[in-house]
């Protein structure tokens, strides 16, 4: 197996694939004031950050039928902010290095606690980065998109590779969650001879009923089948998942954009591994997410059982012959990648800190151990939530201590100005500069994810996402 043994220095100026990524976040509010209202502070927070943090240019016109004037705006990062729901969702600007992608993934984080710092709301409000609600049983989605060729064929025996990949992944990507909800059920009550599950590795599993679909809200699905690349459609398309979880943890949302990354590149370059095709990758996505203690066996479709585990080493092997000694990063994700399978054979513990699901059980059960608790008790929920605070102060993630190799990581991604400036090797840089220039103006304008407008006629398209458009920007700012 082509994988490098030893650690590598953390990489910061090398390209994922030659791929443009971005995450979009959806965030819980937890209100501690029970005379405050919960419906109404993710308003505020939004407002703040636009009308007195400045950090971005509002909406001036309808963005859909539920996106009015003013329900959000692009923001001095590139990104965009907005209201879904009544969740506030941030999505990242376009990134092409692994790195940049998880430091604009915190920085929707930073942004939402800054501005709750300035609102001095800390001790009444909570951002919760999490993917449910454990009183209601909603969920609430954390979505990646990873640009790929347009030329790319998505064939069956393609589709059923990928979602083989998407379904086992969760051993490391997944954030954890008490108890389990039933996805076919609006109460989300369990069937009376269903086994309660006590633990489990993925929020989404039980969320998710199809492989692929078009729609999101009520019909969630691994892939999200929209034609939307947001991008030159003759060149590009979007692949567009919803089966991820949010992570506290940076070196889980390295592990899990990167390896996606990487994956994807062997899908277009015809490098998949053979035979790796799920029975059915609904159900087998739940029935890994509900075996925290393995060994995580699936059924194939040639009608063999092969564990997520060894799947993964599959994978991992074809990316290291052919992906191997392309840039310092794609080693540093493939090295990591080696480290976190091979610990969950010899030494989980080993990953406390990197991989959210298990850093929250070793938590749970150390306070359920301490204080005599069943778990089903409502103070482990309540902990379950908190575990996703963002606040450092609050969030049970930031007092876990983790080895040096994923603390090195994590703490190498919290970058202060990242809230505010954008990636200088993407269609992002210009949009930054647009997002500042109508910010202070007087003038109308509209901006989008592949263009900027301004009156009628005035429109500069941005159909390519890897170039930075400054130069074209800043001559369209001064006509």
């Amino acid at each position: 197996m082509l994988v490098i043994a030893c650690p590598l220095p953390l990489m910061r100026d090398v390209r994922v694939v030659n791929r443009v990524v971005g995450l979009e976040t959806e965030y819980g509010a937890l209100v501690h004031d029970a005379e405050l209202s919960t419906e109404a502070w993710p308003a505020r927070v939004k407002n703040h950050i636009f009308r007195r943090g400045r950090a971005g240019a509002l909406d001036l016109h309808y963005r859909d039928y539920e996106e009015p004037p003013g329900n959000g705006g692009f923001l001095l990062n590139g990104g965009r902010l907005y209201l879904d729901m009544g969740h506030i969702e941030y999505a990242s600007p376009e990134c092409v290095r692994l790195r940049d992608a998880v430091v604009y993934d915190l920085a929707g984080d930073a942004l939402l606690l800054n501005a709750l710092r300035e609102m001095q709301a800390c001790d009444h409000v909570s951002f919760i980065k999490n993917n449910i609600d454990h009183y209601t049983g909603a969920t609430f989605g954390c979505h990646e998109n990873y640009l790929m060729r347009r030329e790319t064929q998505f064939t069956p025996p393609v589709l059923g590779t990928l979602l083989c990949f998407l379904a086992t992944r969760q051993i490391y990507t997944g954030a954890g969650r008490i108890g389990q909800a039933h996805p076919l059920a609006f109460d989300f009550d369990l069937p009376p001879s269903a086994t309660p599950v006590r633990f489990q590795i993925s929020q989404r599993a039980d969320h998710i009923v199809n492989d692929i679909y078009q729609w999101v809200q009520f019909n969630r699905a691994i892939i999200n089948a929209r034609d939307e690349p947001l991008a030159d459609y003759r060149k590009f398309r979007r692949l567009h998942l919803l089966i991820g979880d949010s992570n506290m943890s940076p070196f889980a949302s390295a592990l899990k954009v990167g390896t996606t990354a990487c994956i994807l590149t062997l899908l277009e370059e015809d490098k998949f591994p053979r035979g790796l095709i799920l029975q059915d990758a609904v159900v087998a996505t739940r029935e890994v997410s509900h075996q925290p203690d393995g060994p995580w066996p699936v059924e194939l479709e040639n009608g063999k059982t092969a564990g997520a585990l060894e799947i993964q080493w599959r994978f991992l092997e074809a990316a290291g012959k052919y992906l191997q000694g392309r840039d310092a990063e794609i080693d540093w994700l493939l090295e990591s990648w080696s480290f976190v399978l091979d610990s969950f054979a010899t030494n989980s513990d080993a990953l406390i800190g990197g991989v959210d699901w298990i850093t929250k059980r070793w938590l749970l059960e150390k306070f359920a151990e301490a204080e005599s608790l069943s778990w089903d008790d409502p103070w482990l929920l309540s902990l379950d939530l908190e575990y996703h605070n963002i606040d450092p102060s609050r969030g049970l993630f930031f007092q876990v201590k983790a080895g040096k190799r994923i603390t090195d990581w994590n703490q190498s991604v919290r970058i202060k100005n990242a809230s505010y400036r954008p990636p200088a090797n993407s269609r992002a840089a210009g949009r930054s500069q647009a997002v500042a220039w109508f910010r202070d103006s007087e003038l109308p304008y509209v901006i989008n994810w592949d263009s900027i407008a301004s009156g009628p006629q005035d429109i500069l398209v941005m159909s390519d996402p890897f170039s930075t458009y400054t130069s074209e920007v800043s001559a369209f700012l001064r006509r």
